[in-house]
């Protein structure tokens, strides 16, 4: 039981560090979208950009493929610690992802420009990264828990009595 907590706890924070680098990337790569200063405040600049929907997706990309990478990883090396390994990947996952986001919200990274048409004399600046799609805050435990279980079911059949058909060996 010990080595299990002991397995959740490294996996955890093992998957928490690597969404502090996940946040760092995602500021970097990610588009902005423009906004204009006025008097109450910001105001989104050009409604059709495509920025917001871009940084869905560029988060999704990443994190997605870090939970890929993590799943693959913790099934090779931590299969003999199964349970802690599974609910490590589940809740560090959720927890990298907030931090992903939070740093990739929070820090800009990398070059930032920003295009819109405006009115001569209306100052435009770059918005801070968000989400308008929530969901993506999962892509990376589902991905990382759904390889897992892939691998295992796939390791597990290999093992199985199920696959002598009628009792033949083969």
């Amino acid at each position: 039981m010990t080595r299990e907590v002991r397995a959740f706890a490294v996996t955890v924070l093992t998957l928490a560090t690597l969404g502090l680098g996940a946040g760092l990337l995602w500021s970097g790569v990610s588009p902005r979208a423009p906004y204009q200063v006025t008097e109450q405040g910001l105001v989104l600049a050009d409604p059709s950009t495509q920025a917001l929907i871009a940084a869905d997706g560029w988060f999704a990309m990443i994190t997605g493929g870090m939970g890929l990478l993590c799943g693959g990883v913790a099934w090779f090396a931590g299969r003999r610690w199964m349970p802690g390994v599974l609910l490590g990947l589940c809740a560090g996952g959720l927890v990298a992802a907030a931090l992903t986001y939070w740093i990739g919200s929070t820090f800009t990274i990398g070059a930032v420009a920003v295009e819109a048409a405006a009115a001569p004399g209306v100052k435009i600046v770059p918005g801070a990264l968000k989400l308008t799609a929530d969901g993506v805050l999962l892509s990376w435990p589902l991905l990382a828990v759904g390889l897992f279980g892939l691998l295992e079911g796939m390791h597990g059949y290999r093992e199985s009595p199920l696959r002598q058909p009628y009792g033949e060996p083969l």
